[in-house]
């Protein structure tokens, strides 16, 4: 699977699942993006790079999640977002296939 999948699939789930809470005003429905988001991601990790990185990477994509709540209250909701969500995507290229 090529790595940009599972990166898409992170960057849906952090930014899809903020934009899907904050139109609808109900914070499941982001949660349950986010969590698609975050499956579909692990499934493309752990093909590509093997359960030990994909649990890693999910542990960046969760934790991005909870830092974004912090940092939104020193630069704003989007731009945290957006920070997280990109440095989720880096992390993604960056380690989320096998390396040789």
């Amino acid at each position: 699977m090529n790595v940009l999948i599972p990166t898409a699939a992170a960057s849906a789930g952090l930014m899809g699942g903020y934009k899907i809470a904050r139109l609808t005003q109900v914070r499941a429905l982001g949660g349950v993006a986010l969590a698609a988001g975050g499956a579909a991601a692990f499934a493309g990790w752990q093909q590509n790079a093997g359960r030990a990185r994909a649990l890693g990477l999910t542990a960046v994509y969760l934790g991005a999640f909870g830092y974004s709540h912090a940092l939104h209250k020193k630069i704003g909701p989007w731009p945290a977002v957006c920070t997280v969500t990109g440095a989720t995507a880096l992390a993604s290229l960056a380690f989320g296939r096998e390396q040789k």
